[in-house]
């Protein structure tokens, strides 16, 4: 049985997934929550994700590899080795192209990674802990008070 979300997670996740959700292109979606099937056997809920509309638009109740772009793990003092090491090899190796580990540990920091199709492994864009700015998988510019909860 895993540990219940803390409320810094669950705050950085709604927060991220209203600024990713304005700025993504139209033809993308953005959600938590909802299942991705690794495999027959495997599958994990990723606490965001980015998915492509038309998939989106059909109400799933899970998705498959090829109809995410990116999934958002926010790291949880009972998952850290499975989001930092048993995820991300996971996700890599069904090609989704981009996952974003946020450590919170001290303070907020955003790990961006993009697939390495050849080696079907990760690859760190940036490490950022004040905002969001990266080209892709779009242009974004999201300033830290975006999803950093309120401290009291």
């Amino acid at each position: 049985m895993s540990l219940s979300p803390t409320r810094l997670h669950q705050s950085i996740a709604l927060m991220l997934g209203s600024a990713l959700l304005e700025s993504c292109p139209h033809d993308l979606d953005v959600t938590q929550g909802v299942e991705v099937r690794i495999s027959r056997k495997r599958s994990f809920i990723p606490d965001l994700l980015v998915t492509y509309l038309d998939a989106a638009q059909r109400n799933p109740s899970h998705y498959l590899p090829d109809q995410v772009l990116l999934v958002v793990e926010i790291v949880s003092a009972g998952s850290r080795s499975i989001d930092r090491v048993l995820k991300p090899a996971l996700y890599a190796e069904a090609d989704i192209p981009y996952f974003w580990r946020i450590e919170t540990e001290v303070g907020i920091v955003v790990h961006t990674h993009k697939l390495d199709a050849m080696k079907q492994v990760y690859v760190e864009q940036a490490r950022m802990t004040d905002g969001i700015l990266v080209p892709e998988p779009w242009e974004m510019d999201i300033p830290p008070e975006r999803f950093t909860p309120r401290a009291r």
